[in-house]
């Protein structure tokens, strides 16, 4: 595996190394001490699916509030995403900052997401499909999003929103001066 570092700390784009021969090729998804290594949260306890019928679609921004924060490790297996991170660390230089990356079944790239961000994605195609681990169970009681399209952040979205919750679509503004 090949990790690609980004501007925000604890964000990083995984690359799996192909291993080809006559019938096609093999690689490694997931080595927890590869991941320790890098100082990443190998401990992956849950594994999710989400399909999404409409291109444009938006998921998120969420996370979960402590003590269920959660580490992910997101994958398209089908189609292509705009896949985003909103810093929301306290104290962390890179506060309210994001950063957004093509995952496609293509390109076979991952995104982890540490602890301590937002985390959410616009789907590129019709029928796009993402697989995702996480380091903590889903608890619906302490989950929590910022909007999609908070003037605090200014993401660049690809496309026009063409579906989006209604929850989504109304996570209040943050409010901050940058």
């Amino acid at each position: 595996m090949i990790f690609h570092k980004t501007e925000l700390t604890g964000v990083l784009v995984v690359e799996p190394e192909l291993i080809s021969d006559e019938r096609g090729f093999f690689a490694c998804a997931f080595i927890d001490s590869e991941f320790e290594k890098q100082g990443l949260n190998p401990g992956l306890r849950q594994t999710n699916i989400a399909f999404n019928v409409r291109r444009g679609t938006v998921r998120g921004m969420h996370f979960q509030k402590q003590p269920y924060e959660q580490a992910k490790l997101t994958r398209c297996t089908r189609g292509a995403i705009y896949d985003v991170v909103v810093d929301l660390r306290p104290g962390s230089p890179t506060r309210y900052g994001w950063f957004g990356v093509e995952l496609t079944a293509d390109n076979r790239r991952m995104l982890y997401v540490a602890e301590g961000f937002a985390h959410g994605y616009q789907t590129l195609t019709d029928d796009a499909e993402t697989f995702y681990q996480v380091s903590e169970h889903y608890h619906p009681e302490s989950t929590d999003g910022v909007r999609w399209d908070d003037p605090a952040f200014a993401i660049k979205w690809p496309l026009p929103v063409s579906v989006i919750t209604e929850r989504d679509a109304n996570y209040p503004l943050l409010n901050v001066e940058l």
